[in-house]
């Protein structure tokens, strides 16, 4: 059998989680596998804010290209990277299983708390959807853009252009840098990007491979990532729009957490349900949320975007 060919981003982070998969394919499926490193067009735009060039869309293009091409058998995402929607004839064939998918503090003076930065700190963070629940948690905090890499964001933090960065402990903890952790952040109070803490593994929608992968998915993630990211699909949900969602699985089915908020986090639009499969707990979120004030936070967020 020829080798999997896994088309990923060429980061750190990204040569890491390609690499955990390689090793659990190659135990799994007893195949070989080869590393496709790629740039993409995210890459490229540096400091850029996404959202004026497409979104996370151009974090995955070129792979996908690659995949539709056959120059690619495989690529490897973390799934809080992926859009809401994926070009034809591809599919995300199966989730290994999830790691903490918490968002982390991480303070320059070691041992703070989200509660006790002082007055102004200043906190650093790429995500709309946390820019938008610090500010409502703690309007006092000065939120700084950042864009990089993990390594990037860290030295920016040494350097002392910032007091803290809010990043997911799944990053840090695949970078072996767990212990670098001041705060693991209750969902409760900074509720999670969809799919964060999930790898996702997409192939061509007819390849034998898609079988293969979700014959060995892992079941409980299977069920959250495709909870949550029916959600987002309901909202069209993109880099613009801050919202959050965790689904973990109960018994009856799927508990699912939802949020969406303005980009200043004066207003956000919560639900919470509990329903026996993944696309209707998908659904009925996004019926609360938009039943919540989460409409005329979407019509806002348009309005915000298209000028």
């Amino acid at each position: 059998m020829k080798a999997v060919r896994i088309a990923t981003r060429g980061s750190r982070l990204a040569l890491a989680q390609s690499r955990q998969v390689a090793r659990w394919l190659e135990a799994t499926l007893g195949v070989a596998t080869e590393l496709l490193p790629m740039k993409t067009s995210g890459d490229r735009l540096g400091d850029v804010p996404l959202a004026r060039f497409g979104g996370k869309g151009l974090f995955v293009k070129e792979i996908e290209e690659a995949l539709l091409e056959g120059r690619a058998d495989l690529a490897v995402h973390s799934t809080k990277d992926l859009p809401a929607r994926l070009p034809e004839g591809l599919v995300l064939a199966a989730f290994p299983a999830r790691v903490d998918p918490r968002d982390a503090l991480v303070a320059r003076r070691r041992g703070a708390q989200l509660d006790t930065l002082p007055p102004g700190a200043r906190i650093g963070t790429g995500s709309v959807r946390r820019t938008a629940q610090l500010r409502a948690f703690r309007a006092d905090l000065v939120v700084e853009p950042l864009r990089g890499n993990v390594t990037t964001r860290l030295a920016r933090l040494e350097e002392g252009r910032l007091d803290a960065l809010i990043l997911a402990c799944a990053g840090l903890e695949r970078l072996e840098l767990g212990a670098r952790i001041d705060e693991r952040i209750d969902p409760g109070r900074l509720l999670p990007a969809v799919g964060q803490g999930a790898l996702a593994l997409e192939t061509r929608e007819r390849d034998p491979l898609a079988r293969d992968l979700a014959a060995h998915a892992h079941p409980e993630t299977e069920l959250a990532v495709r909870a949550e990211r029916a959600f987002l699909v309901r909202l069209e949900g993109d880099c613009n729009v801050p919202l959050g969602a965790l689904a973990e699985p109960r018994a009856g089915g799927v508990r699912l957490r939802a949020l969406l908020a303005s980009t200043d986090g004066s207003r956000i639009a919560r639900a919470e349900v509990l329903e026996p499969d993944a696309e209707r707990a998908g659904a009925a979120a996004a019926r609360a949320v938009l039943a919540d004030g989460g409409e005329a936070i979407l019509a806002e967020l348009r309005r915000e975007a298209a000028s």
